[in-house]
């Protein structure tokens, strides 16, 4: 009896140690409590190495570093935005408020000298990011959250070892977990070149660190400083349609030149930083190469937003809770993933209820069954207030694009999921020039028409198996 009365306390223990330090995350403290509830021993185990808040640790960022060592001169190359008639879009003339939050909002300056491209699924990107890096003369970033060993990653690796033997420096940035299959027979070859290669959050230390929960989810390519590439493509055959179960690979990347640039290349830089150890970067040799004085061509006022557990404010869900508000017309988004906050999903029904245009692509075979049932547990909610639902079916839908009337568009690699919002490394950019929105509009009719609309009636009469699966599925999706 007595050994029995010891496990109820240890039970009640860790239940009490979940709700007393995630009192704040009610339902971080719900998914946990069930996982507990499930593997007691383990759950709590797991608990303790991946469920730590990440800006509860120490700052791994130190005073004096990069961050501070990116000079006034540079900053005054760029164009700052600095009121909505600056936008060139008549769509902010009463939109100042959403304006002052954007500028607030803790992401990169809207700058107004850009010119921009939006590359619609991985064939174009990569010809785009390859002809780029081949195009290099002093420095070539990327970062990939998946770099695969097969045709496609073993092209970028030659075009990469290519660029480095030319003179370039390449530094390469990969994630620990994305990419967890990668092996030094894939990275040897790259460091003999003199290619500089670092993994960001390395699994095993990961794990005893307590930081394998927070991915860097980022894809950004920045070459010579004046030249960018973010969006949702990763590096892999499996983008160009290598995956036999989920076939063609529906994905949208922008290429970028002009102001904006220099965000990317700042994220990147400080990324390295953390991912390197703290390689140095001599602020009077190189950083005039990363920032480089640059002709601007381009009209196009863009914003990069990046987010991540090391941020004081949750700038990405925050500038897409905002623009979702600030419709007057129409919400169109396509995400793979559907997992939306409480104060996302009331904006969303809201708006569909008071007789705004609310469109959802996802998809209709998913990568992810998991995180498919959990975004499937939102859907009826979603269309009983008269929200639009699309399952993409000529293949794989992996896009992250968000619509707002004519107002802005947004894209980047950051999925409507709590994991993108709360957890991950991540950068958006939003475009606000017409032309810009309306090609990703484009893109999105087209979609429609290769995918099918859900019907509330039908869905409704899924099977009560598929049903319980969706709830287990929702309970933790704080976690996934």
């Amino acid at each position: 009896m007595g050994w029995i009365i010891g496990i109820l306390l240890i039970f009640i223990f860790q239940a009490a140690t979940i709700l007393v330090v995630e009192h704040r995350r009610p339902s971080h403290a719900v998914a946990w409590l069930f996982i507990l509830f499930v593997v007691p021993v383990v759950g709590f185990a797991l608990y303790y190495f991946l469920a730590r808040d990440y800006r509860r640790r120490r700052r791994i960022r130190r005073a004096g570093s990069l961050e501070d060592r990116i000079s006034a001169r540079q900053l005054e190359q760029v164009r700052i935005v600095k009121k909505p008639s600056e936008l060139a879009n008549p769509q902010f003339a009463e939109q100042d408020r959403l304006f002052r939050l954007l500028q607030h909002s803790g992401a990169a300056p809207i700058t107004g000298c850009n010119r921009c491209k939006v590359l619609t699924n991985a064939a174009a990107t990569y010809e785009a990011m390859l002809e780029a890096i081949r195009q290099a003369k002093r420095t070539v970033h990327i970062s990939s959250y998946i770099i695969r060993d097969d045709i496609t990653g073993k092209v970028f690796r030659e075009t990469l070892i290519a660029s480095a033997r030319r003179g370039v420096k390449v530094r390469l940035m990969y994630d620990g977990i994305g990419s967890y299959k990668l092996t030094e027979k894939y990275l040897e070859p790259l460091r003999a070149a003199g290619v500089s290669v670092a993994c960001f959050f390395p699994l095993r230390p990961s794990f005893m660190n307590k930081r394998i929960n927070y991915r860097n989810h980022r894809k950004i390519l920045v070459v010579d400083g004046i030249k960018g590439f973010v969006g949702g493509i990763n590096i892999g055959d499996e983008y160009l349609g290598g995956n036999p179960r989920l076939g063609f690979w529906r994905d949208t990347h922008l290429m970028l030149e002009g102001d904006a640039v220099f965000s990317l290349q700042e994220i990147f830089l400080k990324d390295w930083e953390l991912a390197s150890g703290g390689e140095p970067i001599s602020a009077e040799a190189e950083l005039p190469l990363l920032f480089p004085e640059h002709d601007c061509t381009g009209d196009e006022p863009v914003q990069i937003v990046s987010g991540g557990p090391d941020r004081g404010t949750e700038a990405i869900h925050d500038t897409l809770f905002a623009a979702i508000c600030s419709a007057k017309r129409r919400i169109w988004i396509t995400t793979p993933y559907f997992i939306p906050s409480p104060s996302l999903r009331t904006a969303l029904r809201t708006a569909a209820m008071s007789g705004l245009d609310v469109r959802i692509m996802i998809p209709l075979v998913p990568d992810t069954k998991l995180v498919h049932a959990s975004t499937l547990s939102y859907i009826e909610e979603m269309l009983r207030a008269g929200v639009r639902v699309w399952q993409y079916e000529t293949g794989f839908v992996h896009a992250k694009v968000v619509i707002v009337d004519e107002l802005l568009a947004i894209l980047g690699t950051a999925n409507m999921d709590l994991r993108s919002f709360f957890n991950n490394f991540e950068t958006n950019a939003i475009l606000f020039h017409p032309t810009l929105i309306a090609r990703l509009e484009t893109d999105f009719v087209k979609d429609l028409a290769d995918g099918v609309e859900m019907q509330l009636e039908t869905f409704r009469r899924r099977p009560f198996k598929r049903r319980i699966g969706e709830a287990v599925a929702r309970m933790l999706a704080p976690l996934l």
